[in-house]
């Protein structure tokens, strides 16, 4: 096994979901044991309202691994993924179209400096504005892939599986 991998589904989705399923097949296929946590029951409350036990549920998995894993998250899986960085330990985050913000919800968007990262959004998403994650990605220097897309990033999973893969690679010869 190369590493442990978290794929966080975004809000009404679940661990099945399109995006998480492709990228842990594919993580499967190269070595590495992938997670995805269902937050179906903490999106019910509402989107501000399932932070909180989204970040508690996500943060009990990190815990229970033997080594910091890789965080991969959509739209409100990016969120939490990036919140939960700054309280524990990670190998790397994709984060991709990630709101820099949840109406409602008393803390913005961050991540832990210092750790791998990448950020993949749309031109065209129409939940999460571009302007967000632009800003946030400008102020820390961080990479950020801007595709010709909307917010479920449906037509480009190619180029994503691309830039997970190349994530992958760098985080197994960097260990």
């Amino acid at each position: 096994m190369r590493g442990q991998i978290i794929l966080s589904h975004g809000s009404d989705s679940g661990p099945d979901a399109t995006k998480v399923s492709a990228l842990a097949a594919l993580a499967e296929s190269l070595g590495w044991r992938t997670h995805r946590p269902d937050y179906s029951a903490d999106d019910a409350r509402g989107h501000a309202a399932s932070v909180a036990p989204r970040i508690a549920r996500l943060r009990a998995t990190v815990e229970a691994l033997e080594a910091p894993p890789l965080l991969v998250g959509s739209s409100m899986g990016a969120f939490v993924s990036g919140l939960v960085s700054l309280d524990v330990p990670v190998a790397g985050l994709l984060l991709l179209a990630t709101p820099s913000e949840i109406p409602g919800y008393a803390r913005k968007f961050d991540l832990r400096g210092g750790v791998p990262a990448l950020l993949i959004h749309g031109w065209r998403d129409e939940v999460c504005p571009l302007a967000g994650t632009h800003a946030f990605s400008a102020g820390r220097r961080l990479p950020l892939l801007v595709l010709d897309d909307d917010h479920r990033l449906g037509a480009s999973m190619d180029m994503i599986a691309a830039q997970f893969r190349l994530l992958l690679d760098q985080l197994a010869t960097s260990a």
